[in-house]
């Protein structure tokens, strides 16, 4: 086996197991993905969304014989369990939280029982409970995910984003033939009119990061605003319209960076 480039414990990520005899038909009806057709031993992206279909929590699932896990933000992970059984009334589902660890590898190939992260090839492999030493952070990984301009969970806090304008649909994490879900409706409303005016793309810079909420401003229009960031990179929510030309944010100079997946994926 090629040794991996770089191997790292997510602590910021936690499982939920859910099993039970109506497991896939009470996820069915909730997240972005489908699940009827999830099979053991795979791996897929998607969220939960508010009724008015922004972004609440976002998950990989992966099949199990008796059921599925849910690879969710650590911090959120007791919220999300008591939402999930808000929904399960009378279903025959058991939700629960599970101590498995999660890890992300990103480099050469791996072996067995590690999972390719289904959002995009280059972002790597997760891994739950295996057999791993790790090489490399959390903050390693979160610069690699950031270079290949993918958003993750601090970009979205708060309920106000829209799965689409988080890049969602161009990385898997919606199936719109699956039928109803959670949101369904406003999600393929955007989908379908395809004039998405907002989504969330890479900055680059020269140093720190601008403060998450900074207008990104093209001369004096407002083109967008600052979420996460690191050295030289940040993640933004822009208008794509005026991310051409100059832009500045805390009155220094960016560049907006549409990523070779991005420009594939969305047709541009």
């Amino acid at each position: 086996m090629t040794k991996p480039t770089s191997i790292a414990r997510l602590n910021s990520r936690a499982l939920i197991a859910v099993s039970g005899e109506d497991w896939r038909t009470f996820l069915q009806g909730l997240i972005t993905q489908d699940v009827e057709s999830l099979a053991p031993g795979e791996l897929r992206f998607g969220a939960l969304l508010t009724p008015q279909g922004r972004l609440m929590y976002d998950m990989f699932l992966i099949g199990r014989e008796d059921g599925a896990w849910l690879d969710v933000e650590a911090a959120g992970r007791e919220a999300l369990i008591l939402r999930l059984s808000m929904y399960r009334l009378r279903a025959k589902v058991k939700i629960e939280a599970d101590e498995t660890p999660v890890f992300a590898a990103f480099g050469s190939d791996l072996g067995a029982g590690w999972l390719a992260d289904p959002r995009l090839p280059g972002l790597g492999w997760r891994g739950y409970g295996v057999d791993a030493s790790t090489n490399a952070d959390e903050a390693a990984y979160d610069a690699h995910r950031l270079a290949l301009g993918v958003p993750g969970p601090a970009d979205w806090a708060g309920e106000t984003t829209y799965p689409i304008e988080a890049n969602f649909d161009l990385l898997n994490g919606i199936d719109f033939k699956k039928g109803c879900f959670v949101g369904q409706e406003t999600t393929s409303r955007m989908k379908r009119r395809g004039q998405i005016k907002s989504r969330m793309l890479p900055l680059a810079f020269e140093g720190g990061a601008p403060a998450s909420g900074a207008e990104v401003l093209n001369g004096e229009l407002r083109a967008g605003e600052v979420l996460s960031g690191a050295q030289g990179r940040a993640m933004a929510l822009v208008r794509l319209d005026r991310i051409g030309g100059d832009l500045t944010a805390d009155g220094r100079k960016v560049r907006a960076e549409t990523p070779g997946w991005f420009a594939t994926a969305a047709g541009a």
